[in-house]
């Protein structure tokens, strides 16, 4: 437990342990631990939607927990300090199949797809113009994302795309509020940030300083798309942190994972209550907007829990189970 204790703030880890107390005492209402990300991040703010919509819409409680990263996460529901989790889609195949980052620790496949929500985009941020591509990261400070965090094996990929390695830069290995503080007091030049655009730390860090993005060209998307096809082509409005131009990138999917031992007409009632009602909760968060049943219904690389597929099926589409 040790090893991953630091997934939770002590404020989150206290409610996990009075979560799974009260499942024992109380087997008509399910109470689920829901690990998210960091407080900055989408995953922590669209999690926590999510979770307290599931409470008060379902026979099931869900309390969202903040995280650590997709890697720490999957450890989390390993460790049974959660039973829900969001990780990206490359992570999580990582950890499924061994491979990667999970080469040395071995695979782990304690967990199914619940479903696939939203696209999540790989944004290299600066405050300094100069910096226009990847390529000009080279000898300058960069974060790389938390240690065990999705973004880490992101940044490597991108990097390495272009010719670059760890070693050619500084790196730092920061979350993504960090990131923004740092960057705002001028400690690194850039930083990698993974998450749904827009993302609350490089929305605050624009109130107070002129942001930019650093967009990849076509050739190096298709040179890592060849290489890492879990990738996808991705484009970041201008509008969405009021920029001069579109920003061309890559994403991967946000995927929310469940443990295999949770039983099926719990996981229905998660799944139902997510896709059913994404529509009119656009409001409530703007991820909400793109959530749809082909899209939550389309991973390949990880089976899905009896429960979820249970749901998909009733809506005419088939995924794979185990």
């Amino acid at each position: 437990m040790k090893k991953i204790l630091s997934v939770f703030t002590i404020a989150a880890f206290a409610m996990a342990i009075l979560v799974s107390c009260g499942k024992q005492g109380n087997a008509e209402k399910p109470k689920l631990r829901f690990v998210t990300g960091g407080e900055s991040g989408t995953y922590y703010a669209f999690g926590s939607v999510i979770a307290q919509h599931a409470t008060n819409n379902t026979g099931v409680t869900v309390v969202g927990l903040a995280g650590n990263g997709s890697q720490v996460n999957i450890m989390a529901l390993e460790e049974r300090l959660a039973e829900l989790a969001f990780c990206q889609s490359d992570v999580m195949a990582y950890a499924y199949n061994g491979t990667s980052t999970f080469a040395n620790t071995g695979k782990i496949d304690c967990f199914s797809t619940l479903g696939a929500l939203y696209v999540e985009q790989v944004q290299i941020v600066t405050l300094n113009p100069e910096i226009k591509t990847v390529a000009d990261l080279k000898g300058k400070v960069v974060s790389i994302g938390a240690t065990g965090s999705g973004v880490y094996f992101n940044a490597i990929d991108i990097l390495g795309a272009y010719g670059l390695t760890e070693h050619d830069i500084k790196p730092t290995y920061q979350s993504f509020g960090d990131s923004a503080n740092a960057l705002k007091d001028g400690k690194i030049d850039a930083g990698f940030i993974v998450a749904g655009a827009p993302t609350t730390a490089i929305t605050d860090l624009a109130t107070s300083k002129k942001v930019y993005l650093v967009s990849l060209d076509k050739e190096h998307v298709d040179k890592l798309i060849a290489t890492s096809p879990y990738y996808t082509p991705a484009t970041i409005a201008k509008s969405v942190y009021n920029l001069d131009t579109d920003t061309v990138t890559v994403g991967v999917g946000a995927v929310l994972l469940v443990r295999d031992d949770i039983p099926a007409d719990t996981v229905y009632a998660i799944t139902k209550d997510i896709f059913d009602n994404a529509a009119s909760l656009v409001s409530s968060h703007a991820k909400y907007g793109e959530v749809n049943l082909e899209y939550g219904a389309s991973i390949k690389s990880v089976p899905y829990h009896p429960g979820s597929a249970k749901y998909f099926t009733e809506k005419g589409l088939n995924v794979p189970t185990k």
